[in-house]
């Protein structure tokens, strides 16, 4: 062990460095501050929302909210044309009404009503416009297309992993380049995490605004992660779920008991998409999905939930969900499973069911492929042996990287491709499905840029000052830094690291030159 006088000597020559090559401290972020009132309900319609029912072909679903009191909505739904008088063939629909006193829900603290409508009897592969108000007061008319009845006709819908944090401030440019990148997609599947805290009211309102016209257009799948789940107090020791969303969502109601509107599934053309609820009731969960799963004869099976079944991300293993899941997939060749919860990205595949054919070449035939997303500003690192021992192969991977996903489906091929937040290919295959067979998988990735780890990207965690970090190790031999947080406030200017080791795990606080203060 080193003496005292040493470490004082070694500190010293490190602060020295620092200050005599000038080093500039990092730059700090400022957060934006938003007012109470900017999240508060008015009278007319906000936080508007659009999702299908068990048939996209006839039916949708609007929700809306305004204060409470607003106590009697409607909504209004026609044909649309080119004609701007098309509203001379709609319908009015009295929504029903539900009123949400948070009031004395922590984060939450907010009274409103909440609106919503079923639109049934729809015609297919058809076009509406609908808008939503009290009869006064009235959102603009909006518009979205019905599935057709039956078909293979190509369509494509987007999928994004964990928006979670800096939700206004990152996500919004994320989404929105899904948005311009397929803007005909008929979907959006939202893997869990849509905010950070479970009912807190203003990550909500951030999450409407940041996805803004896109949430009333385009269909929302989603379901809910951790992070949807919270106790409702300090005094309170469940985790409940998100107190908003019974009230702002409005699903499929054909999940298993007691999981409404956070277990279903939709029929979209020739494929069925179910949605799980991986935080709660594992074992009933997978006696439903492997009945729903027998009754399908769609062509293509996509599953979504929130904890992979192979992790991306360091530090993480749902051995019990994968334990119970993946041979109900493997029973049924579930296509694509679309997870998120690991910060990082990762893509791959299992082989398939051996007994289909001997003799696969899985460059060439693969069973079910799992992708793990983020599309949030919060980043993890990936799990260093990739997925060994997961009887599982990895082909492709990114750290600190925002991305969305968009996949179509046109007959007998789903074609997968995974863009940045700027618009740039990062990952592509395809899948293509012949009878009595295994599908064909096709590598796109020669078509994407290279691949992104933290050590060829801009730093995610703020630097330490020069010579620091091996400093570090040498008085905490086997841990690594994990975590970097510069802070620069009225109360103190310095930095705040994590060590790992394992499962140890050590806090410090250093000044601006890197000395160890506590």
């Amino acid at each position: 062990m080193k003496t005292p006088c040493k470490i004082l000597v070694l500190i010293s020559v490190l602060s020295s460095l620092g200050r005599a090559h000038g080093q500039q401290l990092p730059r700090t972020y400022t957060a934006p501050e938003f007012d109470k009132e900017w999240r508060m309900p008015t009278n007319h319609p906000d936080r508007i929302v659009l999702s299908y029912g068990e048939d996209p072909a006839t039916t949708a679903s609007v929700t809306w909210r305004t204060s409470s009191q607003i106590d009697t909505a409607y909504a209004e739904i026609a044909v649309a044309t080119a004609a701007p008088k098309f509203w001379r063939n709609a319908r009015t629909i009295k929504a029903v009404t539900t009123t949400f006193d948070a009031l004395e829900i922590n984060e939450a603290e907010v009274l409103a009503n909440y609106h919503s409508v079923w639109f049934t009897g729809l015609h297919s592969d058809t076009t509406y416009a609908y808008r939503v108000g009290d009869g006064k007061r009235w959102s603009e008319w909006i518009q979205f297309k019905t599935a057709p009845r039956e078909g293979r006709e190509k369509f494509s819908f987007l999928y994004v992993g964990d928006t979670q944090n800096f939700i206004l401030e990152l996500w919004s440019r994320l989404i929105r380049e899904g948005y311009k990148k397929a803007p005909d997609a008929k979907f959006i599947v939202h893997a869990g995490d849509l905010v950070n805290s479970a009912h807190n009211e203003q990550q909500w309102q951030e999450w409407f605004e940041a996805g803004g016209h896109i949430h009333g257009s385009m269909g929302a799948f989603p379901i809910p992660g951790n992070h949807e789940y919270r106790s409702l107090g300090p005094e309170a020791s469940e985790r409940s779920l998100s107190v908003q969303w019974p009230h702002q969502f409005t699903l499929p109601a054909n999940g298993p008991e007691g999981l409404k509107e956070t277990a279903y599934y939709m029929d979209y053309q020739n494929m069925r998409i179910i949605g799980l609820n991986s935080n709660v009731d594992h074992k009933e969960q997978a006696v439903w999905l492997a009945k729903v799963l027998a009754e399908t004869d769609r062509d293509w099976v996509v599953v979504t939930f929130h904890h992979p079944l192979f992790s991306a991300s360091d530090g993480r293993d749902n051995k019990e969900w994968r334990e119970l899941m993946k041979p109900i997939f493997d029973k049924y060749e579930v296509d694509l499973v679309l997870q998120g919860h690991d910060h990082s990205y990762a893509r791959g595949r299992v082989s398939p069911n051996e007994n289909v054919l001997d003799g696969i070449n899985m460059r060439d035939r693969t069973g079910t492929v799992y992708v793990v997303s983020v599309s949030g500003g919060k980043m993890y690192g990936l799990r260093k042996n990739a997925w060994e021992g997961y009887d599982a192969q990895r082909d492709r991977a990114a750290e600190n990287t925002q991305l969305f996903q968009v996949i179509t489906i046109e007959d007998n091929k789903l074609s997968f491709e995974s863009y940045t937040a700027i618009g740039e290919l990062y990952d592509a295959f395809d899948l293509i499905k012949k009878e009595g067979l295994p599908n064909e998988f096709v590598e796109r990735d020669n078509e994407a840029i290279t691949e992104r780890r933290f050590t060829n990207t801009i730093a995610y965690q703020d630097p330490l000052p020069v010579g620091v970090e091996e400093y570090l190790k040498t008085q905490y031999p086997g841990f690594e830094v994990d975590r970097v947080s510069f802070v620069n406030d009225t109360d103190f200017t310095g930095y705040k690291v994590r060590l790992d080791k394992g499962g140890e795990r050590k806090e410090l606080t250093l000044d601006v030159n890197g000395n160890i203060l506590d």
